[in-house]
């Protein structure tokens, strides 16, 4: 569910991203991937909502609305 989340956030913000998972090993971590050239900006948007928390969440869906 968390690695959905991290998709939708991306994919937001305009980048393009999978989450791939071990479908014989539903026990494994899912994985969320991108195009090379995006990973340095999927990190820092990643880590900008990692550091605003729930709070920024909600007010990041106040100024789409």
């Amino acid at each position: 569910m968390e690695a959905q989340s991290v998709q939708s956030l991306l994919e937001a913000s305009g980048i393009a991203a999978v989450v791939v998972s071990a479908e014989m090993m539903p026990n494994l971590p899912e994985e969320v991937r991108v195009a090379r050239e995006h990973v340095t900006e999927a990190k820092r948007i990643i880590a900008a909502a990692l550091e605003a928390g729930p709070a920024g969440a909600v007010e990041a869906e106040r100024q789409t609305e």
